[in-house]
């Protein structure tokens, strides 16, 4: 069976620099995929090119459907969606009316909306509480909340994540990577890029490494919690 998601042999520069290259990679469906490495090694880049927000060269598929032929719009009616590392809500808005953008693409099928609306404030019974409160006055976890509940709304099929624990305490982080990891369980493949290693590791089914542009390792997420050199380089050099 082949992969939900295929890159193999992706390059993406900024001007005359190639800030990925040569990367591959691939998901299959139903299954929660992490890159870990360290800033600026390209991994938000690797998620903006798989969206269509950069351009690229190299191989791009999501079920043997070639991606470069797609625009964004297309992507995300074929069941993509992208959390920014920025999250990017609308601060003047309610959560409640931030929650309805996310479902724009599918705004037409009110039973789908109303159907995403309660999957979203079950799931995050923190924003039903808040729905009527703007979200700028959320405080960090609320808005990554937020930011995912969102993108739900499109009702997704392979979810991008980027740094979702970005500035979040460490108790909250670990609450909404339990949540990422109930979505695998729903049918929601997941792309997950993270610097905080161990947390991504622990989540993931499997690992892929990026240094400056480039794949290190990889492998099934547990062999790279124990891996040496991850341990050292990611993990403070022994598990908690």
């Amino acid at each position: 069976m082949s992969a939900m998601l295929e890159i193999a042999d992706l390059h993406v520069g900024y001007g005359k620099v190639e800030a990925v290259r040569g990367v591959s990679l691939s998901l299959d469906k139903g299954r929660i995929v992490t890159v870990i490495g360290p800033n600026g090694a390209g991994k938000t880049t690797l998620l903006g090119a798989a969206m269509g927000l950069l351009a690229s060269r190299g191989v791009l598929r999501f079920e043997g459907a070639d991606l470069h032929e797609l625009g964004v719009e297309d992507r995300v009616e074929r069941g993509f969606c992208l959390v920014p590392e920025r999250r990017e809500l609308f601060g003047e808005m309610t959560v409640g009316d931030n929650l309805i953008l996310g479902a724009y693409s599918r705004r037409k099928d009110a039973a789908f909306v109303k159907s995403a609306l309660d999957g979203v404030f079950d799931r995050f019974p923190r924003l039903a509480e808040r729905r009527r409160q703007r979200a700028d006055t959320l405080s960090g976890g609320e808005r990554q909340m937020l930011a995912i509940g969102r993108a739900l709304m499109a009702g997704p099929r392979l979810l991008l994540l980027d740094e979702p624990s970005l500035g979040l305490a460490p108790l909250i982080v670990r609450d909404i990577l339990r949540i990422v990891a109930t979505l695998r369980d729903t049918g929601v493949s997941i792309l997950l890029v993270e610097q905080n290693a161990r947390a991504a590791l622990e989540t993931a089914d499997y690992g892929y490494v990026l240094e400056t542009g480039e794949i290190a390792l990889h492998g099934a997420a547990s062999d790279l919690l124990n891996d040496p050199r991850v341990m050292a380089t990611y993990l403070g050099g022994a598990t908690e």
